[in-house]
């Protein structure tokens, strides 16, 4: 497997007033940039994928099977758990963290049992209102991975609700404890993107089944203007998905989900909690092409969320977070890689 860069360079300084309009400038095109374009790596292809120290594990579920993969702590351990949640894209045959890098030999190398749920495309690893569809129409032909032509298509999530929600807390639990004797309690979960957004909602509304929560360049102030347009435009491209079906507007479902409005909860339940963003300054990895500029807009936007999380959280009297700014990353995998590797030591710190 490649090993991504970890070196950023030297920081470039700049004044207050060139950075605060170039970062407003980044947020404008992240506005106008389908939100999931470059969720799934912008960075060089990864030559990673299947990894045969993880075993397939499928529970059945009110989706139907799910598929999660497993990869055991090298200490054979049962009590260190941490769930590992995919991004906008997420596909149907493997977890995005196993295709595109080394972070879970490397969290099972630090003795972390590693759980990494396979599919939930555009899904936020919620449950569902309803079954994705546009104008009262289902999902029925073959999906085509084009965008916005998927909406009429088929697939996970179109023919059936969403609910990933409950299989995430009480279904595959469950089932790891039955069947593998992990623990249900104090386990620890991480994302990116979508999947960031979804950690803090499960610590949130889950705290004696996670004691930890991560967000990488999550969207967490999705209440914001312009953020349900920006998300709805991101679910058409991944997949053809629709928000509507998701949450309706502005209503008690969609509230629960936004972390902005449900911070005192992490708060009270004082769960550790890793939030990280990058200045959407590309690397030296990260090729002059389509994808970086992307790449770019999408973390910047992911940047005003979280930079507004922290605002939040430190208007609630917060001492259970670490922030990460790095000066260097864009939406990528490559940034995603290293922000996990230095947030490992603190998961296995606050686990088991």
């Amino acid at each position: 497997m490649r090993t991504l860069r970890r070196e950023r360079g030297p920081v470039k300084t700049a004044t207050r007033g060139s950075w605060v309009r170039r970062w407003a400038a980044g947020v404008s095109m992240a506005l106008l940039v389908p939100l999931a374009t470059a969720v799934g790596g912008t960075a060089a292809p990864a030559a990673a994928g299947f990894n045969p120290a993880a075993f397939d594990f499928w529970v059945d579920s009110g989706m139907g099977p799910v598929k999660t993969r497993i990869l055991r702590a090298a200490n054979g351990n049962t009590n260190r758990v941490v769930y590992v949640l995919d991004g906008m894209r997420a596909p149907e045959h493997l977890n995005g963290w196993e295709i595109e890098t080394d972070i879970p030999n490397a969290l099972a190398r630090a003795d972390i049992n590693v759980v990494m749920p396979v599919g939930g495309m555009s899904s936020f690893y919620a449950d569902w209102n309803s079954p994705s569809s546009f104008f009262g129409v289902p999902g029925t032909g073959p999906a085509t991975g084009s965008g916005g032509i998927d909406a009429f298509a088929g697939g996970p999530g179109k023919s059936y609700r969403y609910q990933w929600e409950t299989f995430l807390t009480r279904e595959l639990p469950n089932a790891l404890g039955d069947r593998l004797g992990f623990s249900r309690t104090r386990n620890g979960v991480f994302g990116l993107s979508m999947g960031g957004s979804a950690a803090l909602t499960l610590a949130a509304y889950h705290p004696d089944q996670f004691s930890f929560a991560g967000a990488y360049s999550g969207y967490l102030n999705i209440s914001a203007p312009g953020m349900r347009e920006a998300i709805r435009l991101g679910m058409i491209d991944a997949g053809g998905y629709n928000v509507d079906s998701m949450a309706p507007p502005w209503g008690p479902q969609w509230l629960r989900m936004d972390p902005f409005v449900f911070a005192p909860n992490l708060v009270r339940n004082n769960t550790r909690l890793w939030i990280a963003a990058g200045s959407g300054l590309p690397t030296s990895s990260d090729g002059p092409n389509i994808n970086t500029v992307n790449g770019m807009a999408l973390e910047a936007l992911a940047l005003a969320n979280t930079r507004a999380f922290e605002v939040r959280m430190a208007t609630l009297g917060a001492r259970n977070v670490t922030y990460s700014f790095p000066p260097f990353g864009i939406h990528a995998w490559n940034t995603w890689n290293d922000e996990a590797l230095r947030m490992i030591p603190d998961l296995s710190n606050n686990i088991g």
